[in-house]
């Protein structure tokens, strides 16, 4: 699976959001790099399991749609 490509902006959002929580949350000061690290690991590792999520939930929506739009045939 493609990795999703963020703006550069919003990797630098997402970076400073990690920093962030490592520092109000664990009390621990990261750096920049230590922070895009973690961020490509939850993107590698966990961003699928979000993924595969949002692709399952959105099918079973559609398939109810789909049903009620059947419903309406005369």
């Amino acid at each position: 699976m493609q990795i999703i490509e963020l703006s550069k902006e919003r990797k630098k959002e997402l970076i400073r959001e990690i920093k962030t929580y490592f520092f109000e949350v664990r009390d621990e000061e990261i750096g920049e790099l230590a922070a895009e690290l973690f961020l490509k690991f939850m993107m590698e590792k966990i961003g699928p399991m979000f993924y595969n999520q949002a692709i399952n939930d959105t099918y079973l929506f559609m398939s109810d749609k789909i049903e009620d739009l059947f419903g309406m045939e005369k």
